[in-house]
């Protein structure tokens, strides 16, 4: 029986530098230790970590993903360090390190998780294939269609208003 649910594990991958990965923290609680203690961890066996495995945030980076995930002031005992990530290959040899029947689960329910993402992304490029077929065998009566079919396809971005200064323009000027 699963301790983790898959839910968890696929809410926590984001994509960064066109890879899919899971933060420090968040392989920390599935796999049941500290932050501290898992990256602690990765310092004392860093052969097994190549920059494919796992790689640091840039400040921009992790900046991009605060919105996704909770952190605290550095003043009130938050992150000192910019965040690592890990690609399914580094969260898999990070249980391999942890060596606990936590990490074992997790790390099955983190693999099984990064191969269901394969499949859809796989699926979909199969499915966008198979249409371009079918709208070049067909005459322009159809192509309404056929964008109709192209906007369901369409991944959904965020549904969240974004909140703080980022792109709007100074106050006082025109939009």
């Amino acid at each position: 029986m699963a301790i983790v649910p898959g839910e968890r594990v696929e809410s926590a991958i984001h994509v960064v530098r066109g890879q899919r990965v899971m933060l420090d923290a968040d392989l920390a609680v599935l796999y049941g230790v500290t932050t501290k203690r898992l990256n602690e961890q990765v310092k004392r066996n860093t052969a097994r970590f190549p920059e494919d495995f796992m790689f640091p945030l840039t400040a921009v980076e992790a900046s991009n993903l605060k919105s996704q995930f909770a952190t605290s002031s550095v003043d009130w005992g938050g992150r000192r360090k910019l965040p690592r990530v890990f690609t399914e290959h580094g969260a898999v040899m990070l249980a391999s390190i942890l060596n606990s029947p936590t990490a074992v689960d997790a790390s099955v329910q983190i693999v099984r998780a990064f191969v269901r993402l394969r499949l859809m992304l796989a699926s979909n490029a199969e499915l966008a294939r198979k249409l371009d077929d079918l709208e070049h065998r067909y005459d322009s009566q159809f192509r309404v269609v056929f964008r109709a079919i192209r906007d369901l396809m369409a991944p959904v971005g965020p549904s969240r208003k974004r909140i703080g200064f980022g792109d709007s323009a100074p106050q006082g000027s025109p939009p």
